[in-house]
């Protein structure tokens, strides 16, 4: 009888273990499964962002004062901005600048003066870069601050940089953006937002 007894005993207690075990498997399988299906969600979420259609978004704005207007262009993914382009243009002296295209031609025949020339700041960024150090004392190329910018917006959606824009004054824009040192890279960065949201 005493035998009989200690051997149910050892029976229930290897029971008791075997039943534990499996809950101890089944709550680690249910969170490998939860951490999986996770990921998995991540995953699909990253892939959906990315087989999303590219878009454009250009507009013409006065980001930089009266006596120019900027071209913004940009190319977006999802709510991101994947992309994006600047340039300046503004009327130019033909013994230092060279004209958009046609100003040689019938299209110049418009100009007021014909010694102006309406030109391409990124095109005749040397000139105009010169001309920058010589009346403003600036020390960074127009066409790296216009890069420097450009690659700033990149990876960023609207919200994110309108929230900067609302934080940030126009003298700390200059500092938010390495490699830029242009006065109205608030202005740059403006124009290239409303050229996100133009994007049908």
């Amino acid at each position: 009888m005493f035998v009989k007894k200690i051997s149910l005993l050892l029976l229930s207690l290897g029971l008791v273990a075997v039943f534990a075990g499996c809950s101890s498997n089944g709550q680690s399988g249910s969170s490998s499964g939860a951490a999986a299906e996770a990921s998995t969600t991540a995953a699909a979420a990253t892939t959906a962002a990315d087989s999303a259609p590219v878009k454009m978004g250009r507009v013409e704005y006065a980001a930089h004062g009266t006596k120019c207007f900027t071209v913004a262009v940009v190319a977006m993914q999802g709510d991101k901005i994947i992309g994006a382009s600047l340039d300046d243009y503004q009327f130019m002296s033909t013994d230092v600048a060279k004209g958009v295209p046609n100003s040689d031609q019938d299209f110049g025949q418009n100009y007021k003066d014909p010694k102006m020339v309406l030109a391409s700041k990124k095109a005749n960024a040397e000139y105009y870069s010169e001309h920058m150090k010589e009346e403003a004392g600036a020390t960074t190329p127009v066409d790296e601050s216009l890069a420097a910018i450009e690659q700033y917006v990149t990876g960023k959606t609207v919200a994110e940089l309108e929230d900067e824009l609302s934080n940030k004054s126009a003298e700390q824009w200059v500092d938010a953006v390495s490699g830029a040192t242009l006065v109205d890279t608030q202005g740059y960065v403006k124009a290239l937002v409303e050229a996100a949201k133009s994007v049908k």
